[in-house]
């Protein structure tokens, strides 16, 4: 059973997606959890699809991810997903940078 995150905004967000998200990065959970400022148990709680996590701790998973890059698709008759932003001229390349390799000069 794929756990449906339960807040307004992300009502659509299911586990898998941010699995899916994590693997477009490149990154680990803990890649994840230093990106949204929480801890790797709590992302790992996340993963597991059985346990409760607090919609802000889901909100700020999904936040991070969409910096880095990560597009959210909604359910739409075809399946929700995920997929990288494209940045003009940079394809999606840009949107993959490793979260240690952020910074101010590779900022938008």
């Amino acid at each position: 059973m794929i756990q449906k995150v339960s807040d307004e905004r992300s009502s659509s967000l299911t586990v898998a997606q941010l699995r899916a998200a994590r693997g477009l990065l490149g990154w680990s959970q803990g890649a994840l959890a230093e990106a949204a400022g929480l801890s790797l148990p709590t992302i790992k709680r996340t993963e597991l699809e059985s346990v409760n996590v607090s919609t802000d701790a889901r909100e700020r998973m999904r936040r991070a991810l969409e910096i880095a890059g990560v597009e959210f698709i909604p359910e739409n008759g075809g399946g929700a997903g995920v997929r990288l932003r494209k940045i003009a001229g940079l394809g999606t390349k840009a949107a993959s940078i490793p979260i240690e390799e952020l910074n101010a000069e590779n900022d938008e």
